[in-house]
């Protein structure tokens, strides 16, 4: 059993999947939950509502709190699942201050659009943290299968070992297989980068064209993926480890990814706002891509997939001609 106090900020499915896995351990939690609704169905039954209602929580294991400043005063360590493009508007009133001492551990496979920052540069750049107090937990994962007790492979990266110890510690159970790693950066930018790829894969699907194409496709976009992550930061990694190659594999691939879905329906010729009225569910990958090809502007890596894919999503351009354009440079 671990010493520290943990607190989980969000209340999606990933959030609730994590939390029955800590619990599967017997950590305590204090859950930060926005909606009033859901809090307190989670306290009267052990439910969430909204997400995986398959799984009962232990009431005695969690303390359910809507105010996000009383989850952090009263946490050690503070676990992050809430959508990207939501944590800078939940994080508008808490301060470097609050979070002197804490450590970080995302779970966010995304970009903060207001800064166009991963998680660990936002918190070193907005809250004074440095990367020795963030870390990340990320790899080939979805919710459901979690939530059904599914055997998964998670990476625990941090460049702080004890940090890694911890978040392995916390996860590590008879469901769960921890890797570690120091990539901390690296595999936040795969996490980002997959779920663009999975959009673009969605898109092909929805244009009709078959597995044959849809794996010369992911073929590239490891190539691709390689290209942009040593390009901002030239470091020796393995990238058909499970935190890169595998996290674009399950993503692109798998009936759950929400990724995939936004992209087969815009693919099928839905615009963009019929696609979010359809979907309940936030496709990281919509706002990332726009994010990753401004950061890249900078870094002028070679990203035709990403070019691709933002050029559909963002200045209209007609997803056939657009793809069949990428087709013919594929390899």
């Amino acid at each position: 059993m671990i010493k520290e106090r943990v607190g989980v900020l969000g209340s999606g499915s990933w959030a609730t999947a994590l939390v029955k896995v800590l619990q599967t351990n017997g950590i305590p939690v204090n859950w930060w939950v926005r909606e009033e609704n859901v809090a307190k169905e989670l306290k009267d039954t052990g439910i969430n509502p909204r997400y995986l209602q398959n799984v009962i929580f232990d009431t005695d294991l969690i303390n359910v709190y809507t105010d996000i400043k009383s989850v952090i005063n009263i946490s050690d360590v503070l676990l992050l699942v809430i959508p990207s493009s939501y944590i800078h508007s939940s994080f508008s009133e808490i301060t470097p201050k609050m979070l002197k001492g804490k450590k970080i551990i995302s779970a966010v496979k995304g970009i903060i659009p207001e800064t166009n920052q991963i998680v660990a540069n936002y918190f070193k750049t907005e809250f004074k943290m440095t990367s020795w107090s963030i870390g990340v937990i990320s790899g080939p994962s979805h919710a459901e299968e979690i939530a059904l007790g599914g055997l998964t492979f998670l990476t625990a990266a941090a460049r702080n070992k004890k940090l890694g110890e911890l978040i392995a510690n916390m996860f590590r159970c008879h469901f769960v297989k921890i890797v570690s790693s120091r990539d901390l950066y690296g595999i936040e930018y795969a996490g980002v980068l997959k779920n663009i790829y999975a959009v673009g894969g969605g898109i092909l699907k929805g244009l009709g064209y078959g597995d044959n194409l849809f794996a010369s496709y992911i073929a590239n976009c490891t190539m691709e993926m390689r290209v942009f992550i040593r390009q901002l930061h030239p470091i020796e990694r393995i990238f058909h480890h499970s935190a890169y190659l595998g996290d674009l594999l399950v993503t692109s691939y798998s009936q759950y990814s929400r990724n995939t879905k936004f992209g087969t329906l815009v693919g099928q010729g839905k615009t963009i706002e019929q696609v979010f009225d359809e979907m309940n569910m936030v496709a990281e990958g919509y706002n990332a891509v726009k994010c990753v090809y401004e950061i890249n502007k900078e870094y002028d890596a070679k990203t035709p997939i990403i070019d691709t894919i933002y050029n559909i999503l963002y200045n209209g351009k007609d997803a056939q001609t657009e793809m069949q354009k990428l087709i013919n440079m594929l390899r």
